[in-house]
């Protein structure tokens, strides 16, 4: 049997490729819209794949099982466990199969079954893996995907936050007590192979660690540790990531069936004195670095570094209105796939930074000050402080007299920042408050730019106002 690996660390998904070195064939298991990873892998080991296979609707990517149909006719193996609007509506346009609870995929003799493991999502299933022709029939681990994290579970709240289903977040977090019951009887020997590590919104307190084993989950996973089902409700939908906005689009392209990459539109070159007509009508992202936006940059625009793009955009752009970009043509290609895993197809053109540079276009730039410069002025009410980090930081720990507005959300709400003052934008370390001042700039605001953040403050020792978290 043949196993690997494959981690996209912008997005904290993972997914796998198991194969069967007899046969030749491989699966892969939550496949991302970039195939060619694994196309690649498989030619290296002399495999063809044959096959991929989903855990549940994702919300959070676009998901490359139909990618692979199209690319090598792979068959699709789709979860048909939970009510009719969560079913895939392109199963009939592929060779597919939908399983449900004791369905039994081969690949070679690799042996994959299926265990409906609802919480998640309703339709939301597991793989348990068998090497049958490793001499031992018995399975050797589990595919759980947002079921099972490392040190966590996945969140039953994202049909109501992202999909409006209201109620389903309660429904969801008892069906995951019960799915987690089942969990509990697994060998302790299985690995545990789930769809994503730290810093994915699909979970919270999520492991670095790519992998695990039932029995060390049963001993230290938080969620497996509660024979309550109302305490375990009370802990699970409390504390949670702030839901991307982009959710509920994912959930929508990856239940109809995502466009193929193949079929999507060009990106234009427009010349660059297009541009100041272009951002007064719509949005254009600049993924310059940060520090050199803040020197100059185009009246109009929002930064979101390159580093920074597919975490954040999911927030920012509107997938129904056209997007431009200001970036260097040699990034262009990296730039289009992280937007594409997460469904922004709606690019139609790419400035040259440099031309845009050469053309004496970035004629704005923003204030950038330390904590200690800024002090003053905030505590004495001369300027108001934007804390745009996550609530859970804000709580943990801000500044006296900072209102919070967490990024994702700040485009949402800018009617309801006050005017009146210049403002002061803050994160924790510099990064999003470098993303948050630019979109307040766009709007209008006098705005400065804290260095260093709410880590420099702190540094600083400067004082600071804590509260109680908000877990029971």
């Amino acid at each position: 049997m043949f196993l690997k690996y494959f981690y996209d660390k912008s997005l904290a998904h993972a997914s796998y490729m198991v194969g069967c070195q007899r046969s030749g064939e491989a699966i892969v298991i939550d496949p991302s819209r970039s195939v060619d990873q694994y196309l690649e892998a498989a030619t290296a080991e002399g495999l063809r794949i044959v096959g991929a296979a989903e855990t549940h609707i994702h919300a959070d990517f676009v998901s490359g099982s139909r990618e692979l149909a199209d690319r090598v006719g792979a068959k699709l193996y789709l979860s048909d466990e939970g009510p009719a609007d969560w079913k895939y509506l392109f199963a009939d346009k592929h060779d597919s199969q939908l399983v449900k609870h004791g369905t039994v995929i081969r690949v070679g003799q690799v042996k994959l079954e299926v265990l409906h493991t609802p919480g998640h999502t309703p339709e939301h299933i597991s793989y348990l893996l068998t090497d049958q022709g490793g001499g031992a029939n018995m399975p050797m681990g589990i595919f759980t995907g947002d079921f099972v994290f490392v040190g966590s579970i996945g969140r039953p709240d994202l049909l109501e936050t992202a999909a409006g289903v209201v109620g389903s977040a309660e429904t969801g977090a008892r069906q995951l007590y019960h799915s987690m019951r089942k969990f509990r009887e697994l060998s302790d020997h299985l690995q545990v192979w789930p769809a994503h590590g730290a810093g994915s919104a699909c979970g919270k307190g999520l492991g670095a660690i790519p992998s695990s084993t039932v029995g060390y989950e049963k001993l230290f996973n938080p969620a497996l540790q509660f024979h309550d089902e109302q305490k375990f409700v009370d802990y699970i939908l409390v504390d949670q990531p702030e839901t991307p906005f982009y959710f509920t689009v994912m959930k929508r392209v990856n239940k109809v069936g995502p466009e193929l990459v193949r079929n999507l539109p060009p990106v234009k070159d427009p010349a660059p004195d297009l541009l100041p007509t272009i951002t007064r009508k719509g949005m254009t992202i600049d993924v310059t670095p940060s520090s050199e936006f803040s020197v100059a940059h185009v009246p109009g625009t929002i930064n979101v570094p390159l580093n920074m793009l597919v975490q954040w955009a999911g927030f920012l752009v509107n997938y129904d209105q056209p997007l431009h970009l200001i970036a260097r043509p040699s990034d262009l290609p990296e730039i289009l796939q992280r937007l594409q895993s997460i469904g922004i197809d709606n690019v139609c053109g790419s400035f040259d930074a440099s031309a845009v540079s050469a053309a004496g276009l970035r004629t704005e730039s923003y204030r950038s000050l330390p904590p200690k410069q800024l002090r003053n002025s905030i505590e004495r009410g001369e300027v108001k402080l934007l804390d745009v980090r996550a609530e859970t930081e804000f709580h943990e720990g801000h500044i006296a007299g900072a209102e919070h507005h967490f990024l994702g959300k700040l485009l949402r709400e800018m009617e309801t920042i006050d005017r009146s003052r210049p403002v002061v934008a803050q994160c924790q370390a510099g990064g999003r408050s470098g993303i948050a001042t630019s979109i307040l700039q766009r709007a209008g605001f006098d705005v400065t730019n804290m260095l260093g953040g709410f880590q420099a403050w702190v540094e600083a020792r400067l004082p600071v106002t804590r509260e109680h978290s908000t877990s029971p």
